[in-house]
């Protein structure tokens, strides 16, 4: 008889609403008991369409017997906390990035966690997304020959409440962040970021352009732009000596009308990566069975990508200035 893991997700919001339908629906060998959220009210509607139960206190369902591994898309203040409870309880755990929304209290998690980091994951879902996954067996399969430069860029229709040029950083680019390297297999060793002027539609620099020098030499551009209003869009080139290879926007249906053709964009993240986030759980479920961890990110990549992106936010005030990368050396290595 299969093995399941019995899991609680904590967060009712989009991103843990989605997380536990995907689990009870489409991951085999998952079974979701428990749903955590301060709004008991929004708990219970997340839970209900999950089909378990709903509590109000993340850490209760944290420390329930019943619940052997747990999911974190809370609010990012929330991580490291929940993420130590975890880790303290002996429970394996898939957190939504970032590990902490400081590289500080970041590298500060790692050291006391130490060897018992290789319990945490963090979610950098594209790393599973069949588009990625091509670009990168593109590559490592050499037909391009040494890639000398990648282009990426990734585009929402409004940005949400409080957004600033930093959270930008910290909150969105840090996927191109994540990927590029992984893409590469050569770590980011250098940054600059760069602006237009500013657009009427925001109160910040948006959109931004950051440049990745990674260590095989390579030059990665980075655009950022979350006011695009068009539509939530993803795209990513890579450029070789002998030829390039690119990202394709999946639709199921063109629509051919009025002398024209066309697809229409995802309204935001969730429609464009529904695969990626399944495949992930299923990989940490499987995972957490005695499977390979395979692509899955760690607390370390986390706090590698929280690296760079300080890198970045150094520059954006200095002018652009270029910066070097400097990932604090940690107790809990690179698991």
């Amino acid at each position: 008889m299969a093995v399941v893991v019995r899991i609680g997700v904590v967060g009712a919001g989009n991103m843990g609403a989605d997380h536990a339908r995907t689990l009870a629906r489409f991951v085999s060998g998952a079974e979701v008991v428990l749903l955590a959220d301060p709004d008991r009210q929004r708990a219970e509607a997340a839970a209900a369409a999950a089909g378990c139960t709903a509590v109000d206190d993340p850490l209760a369902l944290v420390a329930a017997p019943e619940v052997e591994a747990v999911v974190i898309a809370s609010p990012d203040a929330t991580h490291p906390a929940l993420v130590r409870a975890c880790v303290e309880a002996g429970k394996p755990v898939l957190c939504e990035k970032p590990l902490s929304p400081t590289l500080t209290e970041s590298v500060a998690l790692i050291n006391d966690l130490g060897a018992r980091t290789s319990l945490v994951s963090i979610g950098f879902m594209r790393r599973f997304d069949p588009g990625y996954t091509d670009l990168r067996a593109a590559i490592a399969s050499g037909s391009l020959g040494a890639t000398l430069a990648t282009h990426s860029s990734g585009r929402g229709v409004s940005a949400g409440p409080g957004s600033t040029a930093e959270s930008s950083i910290t909150q969105s680019a840090v996927h191109e962040i994540d990927i590029v390297p992984w893409l590469l297999g050569a770590p980011v060793e250098e940054v600059s970021w760069h602006a237009p002027r500013r657009s009427s539609s925001g109160d910040f620099a948006d959109p931004q352009l950051i440049l990745l020098r990674t260590a095989d030499g390579a030059l990665s551009t980075v655009e950022t732009f979350l006011n695009a209003r068009y539509g939530y869009d993803v795209r990513c080139e890579v450029l070789g000596e002998h030829g390039t290879v690119s990202l394709r926007q999946p639709t199921r249906t063109e629509v051919d009308s009025d002398l024209s053709r066309g697809f229409p964009y995802p309204p935001d993240w969730r429609p464009r990566f529904a695969d990626a986030y399944r495949l992930e759980l299923q990989a940490w479920v499987d995972y957490l069975g005695g499977a390979d961890r395979g692509p899955l990110a760690t607390a370390y990549d986390g706090m590698v990508a929280s690296a760079v992106a300080d890198a970045v936010i150094a520059s954006m005030r200095s002018d652009g200035a270029r910066v070097r990368v400097e990932v604090p050396q940690t107790g809990g290595g690179a698991a």
